[in-house]
Formats: structure tokens, C-alpha cells, sequence
């Protein structure tokens, strides 16, 4: 075991000891045992069949939408947010919803954060840019908004308990004025042509960018959204559908402690074992999700046509349904050109009678509609 092989603790001039991260790659290097190059290969696989069921879905981008819907509560609520996806759902439904607005507000900045890296990276590769636009559109607006969104810090920071100070602390990353630094030398890695495998190589820079914790806020969610940015920059994702905050969540506990273990101790291979064992879990898991939505999709139209409600308009509403888990009659006549409103009325209550939707808004007028059935089966595991 080769203590230094991460970094090591270094005293600075006011008393306390910072890490300071040694540039990657390990040295020596990963060593591939038969377990890492087991779990390496069900990963790939794993995400080969993730990849492969995506193509037979009703609408593959409306379920990436609510998977980086789901993936953004999760790593939000790693960090302790205490929102639902039924809560974000009804927020962006404009139903106010019972729990605070303001941490709902950082899920949806999430989500903003996460379409945008991937939009920007059809024109701008991996960077310390990139990282940066991201960070600033994660806080703005929300309890971390006055801790220089967007920039690297220039203050030293620490991870400990609730009320630790500085010489308390659990972890202390290194001082502010090596973060450009460390940081230019991940986005080299990030960049350098070398025989690492992707997955590993991602498990790597989500590593080091935890240990640099370049920001003063919102480093454990953008280390999270980084992995689904550059495996998707290597093209090893075609569709960004690999959350791993849901094993992240599920093992909290591990997954900080590997991370120690990484710095303290070198334990390099030991956290890429657990990353790949998470990329196996979730992938299989979303696999399912992805089955599962078919099979409801062809449970409700065979229902439709045994109760006799198999018109066009029903099927669209169906179709829509997968598309907008949340809607009013207005959705559904400009969504289904229907312009009879008596036509729009009978066809949701037919499917509320037939436990379809279930009205969520409690009012009279301008009522709003839940397909549950859907939504239970992406939010598994953001059970509060």
C-alpha cells in the first residue's frame, strides 16, 4: 500500500494540514486484477443493453428527460435536499407543491446545469470552462448563490461535521491558490491519449475533482454531473441515461469512505471496483425502467381497446402521457388538436374512471391530471 500514491497531507504557514493531490495518473499505475477486469466488462455490457433497449422506447428523449429529472433529485439529495419528483414534476407544472420551494429550485437548476453541459459539449470539448458555466448555473439563485458561482475559490474550505472548524475537519482540500493548477492538470487528463478505459478513466477524474473541491459550494453535484458529461463526451454514452447518484445515495456511506480511502491510502482500484459495480446497478436498473414503460405502454392500449376508448384521440393521449406525466385539458387540445372541449372533458374522465390520471390540482376549473403509474416507475429510489 503506497500511502502517497493520491498526494499527501501538507502543513501550511496558518497551522493547518491541506491535501494536496499528485496529478493524475496513479503512479504506479492500476493494477487490473481478475475482479476489476470482470466488473469492467459487465459494465460495458451493462451499458451496451442500457444503450440497445433506448432504441424501442415509446420516445427515447422524453425518457432521458425524466431520468435527468430523477438523476438531479438524487444527487441533490445526496447532499440533503429534501424534494420528490413529484414535487418537481408539480413545480414545473406550475401546482405548488408541499414541500420548499427553494430546494425544489436547486433540483430544477440541476437539470438546467445537466442539459446545458450537454448541449455545450456538441461545440466546446471537456474543460475548466465548461466546468465553470456549469457551477454557475447549478448555485445561481439558490442557497450557494453567494460563494462566486462559476468560479474557482479563493478561500480555503473543508468537509466535516455540522459546526467543525477548520482544524476539526474531516477532510481539508487544498489551499486556494493551487485550484488552477490541480484543476488545468485534470482537464489534461481528461484530454490525454492513453489506454485507460473510459469507465475507469471517468471514476478517476470524479476522484480527483472531489479531492481538489474547487468551488465552495456545489463540488459533490457538479463531480457527479461531470461523469455523465465526459462519458458521453467519449462517446461511450450515446443518450446522457447513466445517473450513478442512485448508487451513490443507495451507498452513501461507502462512497465517501472509498473516497478517503483513495487519498489516505492510494486505494485507487478499491474505488474503481465500486464505481463499476455502480455502473452495472444502475444501468441494469434503468434497463428495467426502460422495459417496464414499454410494457405499460402496451398495457394501456390493449386496455383502451377492451373498454372500448381505442380512438385516435385516446392513443394520443396515451402518447402524451409519456411525454408530459402532468397535464390540463389545454395540454391536450393543443398537444391533440381536439377542439371540441366536451370531446377533451369526456376523454380525461374516461381515463380517470379506467385509473389511468388521477386529478392532482383539487380544483374545479382548470383541472390537473397525474399519470402516477409512469412516474412510480422513474422515481424508484428517490424515496425520501
Amino acid at each position: 500500500m503506497n500511502k502517497t500514491r493520491a498526494g499527501k497531507y501538507v502543513k501550511q504557514p496558518l497551522g493547518y494540514r491541506a491535501f494536496i493531490p499528485n496529478p493524475l495518473p496513479p503512479n504506479p499505475p492500476i493494477k487490473y486484477d481478475g475482479e476489476l477486469r470482470s466488473l469492467l466488462s459487465q459494465a460495458d455490457r451493462a451499458l451496451a443493453r442500457l444503450d440497445g433497449v433506448t432504441t424501442v422506447l415509446p420516445n427515447p428523449e422524453l425518457f432521458v428527460g425524466m431520468f435527468v429529472k430523477k438523476e438531479a433529485l438524487l444527487s441533490s439529495q445526496i447532499e440533503g435536499t429534501q424534494a420528490s419528483l413529484e414535487g418537481v414534476l408539480k413545480f414545473e407544472a406550475d401546482i405548488t407543491p408541499t414541500e420548499d420551494i427553494n430546494e425544489i429550485k436547486e433540483v430544477i437548476n440541476y437539470i438546467k446545469a445537466l442539459n446545458y453541459g450537454i448541449g455545450r459539449l456538441k461545440e466546446l470539448p471537456m474543460s475548466n470552462r465548461l466546468i465553470k458555466e456549469i457551477h454557475k448555473i447549478l448555485i445561481s439563485g439558490t442557497r450557494g448563490s453567494n460563494k462566486t458561482p462559476g468560479e474557482f475559490r479563493q478561500t480555503q474550505n473543508w468537509i466535516g461535521p455540522a459546526g467543525a472548524n477548520l482544524n476539526e475537519a474531516t477532510f481539508v482540500p487544498p489551499p486556494p491558490y493551487l485550484v488552477p493548477a490541480l484543476m488545468s492538470d485534470l482537464e489534461k487528463f481528461m484530454h490525454r491519449k492513453d489506454d485507460i478505459p473510459p469507465l475507469v478513466k471517468a471514476a478517476l477524474i470524479h476522484a480527483q475533482f472531489e479531492t481538489i473541491h474547487p468551488f465552495l459550494d456545489g463540488n459533490g453535484r457538479v463531480g457527479r454531473l461531470l461523469l455523465t458529461f465526459y462519458l458521453y463526451w467519449q462517446g461511450v454514452l450515446t443518450k446522457p441515461l447513466l445517473y450513478l447518484s442512485f448508487y451513490f445515495k443507495k451507498h452513501r456511506e461507502e462512497y465517501y469512505n472509498l473516497l478517503m480511502k483513495v487519498r489516505l491510502n492510494g486505494e485507487f482500484e478499491e474505488w474503481i471496483k465500486f464505481f463499476l459495480k455502480g455502473v452495472v446497478e444502475v444501468s441494469n436498473e434503468a434497463t428495467t425502467a426502460a422495459k417496464e414503460i414499454i410494457t405499460l405502454k402496451e398495457s394501456l392500449i390493449k386496455m383502451l381497446i377492451e373498454r372500448k376508448i381505442g380512438s385516435g384521440y385516446a392513443v394520443g393521449l396515451v402518447e402524451l402521457l409519456f411525454s408530459m406525466p402532468i397535464v390540463t385539458s389545454k395540454d391536450v387540445q393543443n398537444k391533440l388538436g381536439i377542439r371540441s372541449k366536451d370531446t377533451i372533458s369526456r376523454l380525461l374522465e374516461k381515463f380517470v374512471k379506467a385509473g389511468i390520471i388521477e386529478e392532482v390540482s383539487g380544483k374545479k376549473r382548470y383541472k390537473k391530471y397525474m399519470f402516477s403509474e409512469y412516474i412510480d416507475i422513474i422515481k424508484r429510489g428517490t424515496e425520501l
